[in-house]
């Protein structure tokens, strides 16, 4: 699975993921009356949407519970409207990065090689991509690097939920198949909302599939459909890194990767994105 599209996720996505995980930037959605990791989570995530109820926000984020979003919506947008759970994720990462980027490379040329990118996405059918592609430009160097790093992980991820429906998985059985690869049930059940009830059915109707064995582990079926649905979801990222060039994805690569692993390092080891070492 060594693809151009994956090595420059594995890239781009700890810049983004300050958001949720470093200190700094949940202070700043605590400052905005999003106390909670999930309030500022689903607020500051579905921000770009507008003031959207569950409904959308639970098809679009894909792997979530519906209770779980309906816990959070619309009631954060009673604490903080859209614009200010924007402002909230936007201070929260500059200063998380501002601290963890010093002093580790080239942000300047880093921000402005991975904006061209991020301005080339495709985003007919790609919500997520879209609303953040469409918000406009901040200045600084550090605010355009999370902001290039966000819309191409959101349209990243709109690609990669195609990808889960073409292989026929609903929410939950997503969460079951993960957990039988590359991550650890006890973990990312609690963190998607999961029932037990709700965890043993999507877990029974992939048995019947013939992709979990009798003990539950990943059989070669599931196995074989991690690849085509990784294939399929980076077929459809690849567009940003065919309009920046060979050259340019080869210096893009050269300096956002001091920048990628000092912004890794901050991340807790185990998450639900399943993210992989820096390559």
């Amino acid at each position: 699975m060594d693809s151009l599209p994956r090595t420059m996720w594995t890239l781009f996505e700890p810049i983004h993921d300050v958001t949720y995980f470093a200190p700094e930037a949940r202070a700043a959605f605590e400052a905005a009356n999003l106390r909670g990791f999930w309030r500022g989570y689903f607020a500051g995530r579905a921000a770009p949407l507008g003031a959207v109820d569950a409904a959308p926000v639970t098809a679009l984020f894909w792997g979530f519970a519906p209770g779980m979003v309906a816990r959070a919506l619309p009631d954060v947008w009673s604490r903080a409207t859209p614009a200010e759970a924007l402002a909230a994720r936007a201070a929260g990462a500059r200063k998380s990065l501002e601290s963890l980027l010093a002093d580790a490379g080239p942000v300047d040329e880093a921000a402005a090689l991975l904006r061209e990118a991020a301005s080339a996405v495709p985003t007919a059918g790609r919500a997520l991509g879209a609303a953040n592609a469409a918000l406009p430009w901040p200045t600084d160097p550090i605010d355009v690097l999370w902001q290039a790093a966000t819309i191409l992980r959101e349209h990243r991820g709109d690609g990669h939920v195609a990808a889960l429906l073409v292989a026929g998985l609903d929410g939950a059985e997503t969460g079951v198949w993960r957990s039988s690869i590359d991550q650890r049930r006890a973990y990312l059940q609690p963190a998607r909302g999961w029932s037990d009830e709700e965890w043993s059915a999507a877990a029974a109707r992939l048995r019947d599939r013939g992709w979990l064995d009798g003990s539950g582990a990943a059989t070669k079926e599931a196995l074989d459909a991690r690849d085509e649905i990784e294939s399929i979801t980076d077929r459809l990222a690849a567009a940003p890194w065919q309009h920046l060039g060979e050259r340019g994805v080869a210096r893009l690569r050269e300096v956002l990767r001091p920048l990628s692993v000092r912004a890794r390092a901050a991340l807790p080891t185990e998450t639900p994105i399943g993210l992989p070492p820096v390559e």
